[in-house]
């Protein structure tokens, strides 16, 4: 028997509750259902979050390279930055450098929510390890980080 394996009279539901990546799977969507309920009362979603953090880091950035940088499909991120644009977050104009790409820069109003979400995130984490001690958060964030960086 593997050591994961269950044992001949432990119900198969049981022993797939117990195992890491079910467990991960469960807090990442719980992580996940906690942060967008915060940013939802700001009236973000998590993909312009995303996408406002990607722009204020990299900014001006052409559209196609903030797509490749946040993973987003270039027909949902011409819909994200038309409803960040719309909102007066974010500037597209033509790439002094090459004018057949757009460059999205961040606005005054669009650092400012930036704040404010990165708060309400800051929240919703801070919701979701509750349960643990300090000592707890400090050592699970190191353990999970060891476990992401495995997979780079």
């Amino acid at each position: 028997m593997t050591p994961n394996a269950p044992a001949a009279d432990e119900p198969a539901l049981t022993h797939i509750r117990a195992l890491p990546s079910w467990l991960l799977n469960r807090a990442s969507a719980r992580g996940r259902r906690l942060v967008a309920e915060a940013l939802a009362r700001d009236g973000m979603r998590m993909s312009h979050h995303a996408v406002l953090s990607a722009v204020a880091d990299l900014g001006p950035v052409a559209q196609a390279e903030l797509g490749r940088t946040t993973g987003f499909d270039p027909k949902d991120m011409v819909g994200i930055l038309n409803d960040l644009q719309a909102q007066e977050l974010v500037t597209r104009a033509p790439d002094p450098a090459d004018r057949r790409k757009n460059a999205i820069n961040l606005t005054p109003a669009g650092r400012r929510r930036l704040a404010r979400l990165a708060k309400l995130g800051d929240e919703a984490n801070e919701a979701l390890l509750a349960a643990l001690s300090p000592a707890e958060r400090e050592l699970f964030l190191a353990l999970l980080t060891r476990v992401v960086e495995d997979d780079d």
